[in-house]
């Protein structure tokens, strides 16, 4: 590989895809409006991207599936032209909190809501201790995607407000009392739909 693309980046060639994607926002964000280093970050990116799939297709490395594009541009290339209309994107403020997540960006978030769903719904008056390790919990995982802590307590503040609001909606709808549940139990059951948008932010949120 070509070191120096890597240098650019401020990264090594063992750094992780993930890292170098990482690198590269962050780059263009500090470079502000300045076109030249702008063209730099964006071809070091490139020529690590088109090296990786290129060893990739040799066995070399194992890279996520999701950049398998420039493979399947080559296929379309050598075969018959079709005319596709593209699909359409979310505006570009959505694509910058939309995240992509992988395996474990999804499994562990779970994992630690799932316990402390079944605080609030087994432990007694625990409720609101449950819902408050949530939204720590929301915060340390979005946080550890783009280590921006304000942005991560915004959203897992919004998280809380709007899952609560839901929540009260919810058992407001179906009738706490119409189902004989106590008021530990609709507390509980307010805090599991939080919880659950809280889930949703973690992993799908960046």
């Amino acid at each position: 590989m070509n070191e120096s693309n890597y240098k650019t980046l401020g990264l090594d060639e063992s750094s992780s895809f993930e890292e170098v994607q990482v690198a590269r926002k962050r780059l263009l964000e500090e470079c502000g409006s300045n076109p030249q280093q702008k063209e730099s970050i964006e071809a070091a990116y490139d020529a690590i991207l088109m090296e990786r799939l290129r060893m990739r297709q040799e066995g070399k490395i194992k890279v996520p599936d999701r950049i398998r594009f420039a493979e399947k541009a080559a296929e379309v290339s050598t075969s018959t032209p079709r005319v596709s209309l593209p699909a359409p994107q979310p505006p570009g403020w959505l694509q910058d909190w939309l995240d992509t997540p992988s395996r474990d960006d999804i499994l562990w978030p779970s994992v630690v809501f799932l316990a402390l769903a079944a605080m609030a719904w087994f432990a007694t008056n625990s409720s609101s201790t449950a819902l408050g390790f949530s939204v720590a919990a929301t915060i340390f995982f979005l946080n550890r995607k783009e280590h921006k802590f304000w942005r991560s307590f915004a959203f897992a503040a919004g998280g809380l407000l709007v899952g609560v609001l839901l929540g009260i909606l919810a058992v407001s709808l179906v009738g706490g009392q119409s189902l004989g549940l106590t008021a530990e139990r609709v507390n509980a059951v307010v805090a599991i739909i939080t919880m659950s948008l809280l889930w949703f932010v973690s992993s799908f949120m960046r």
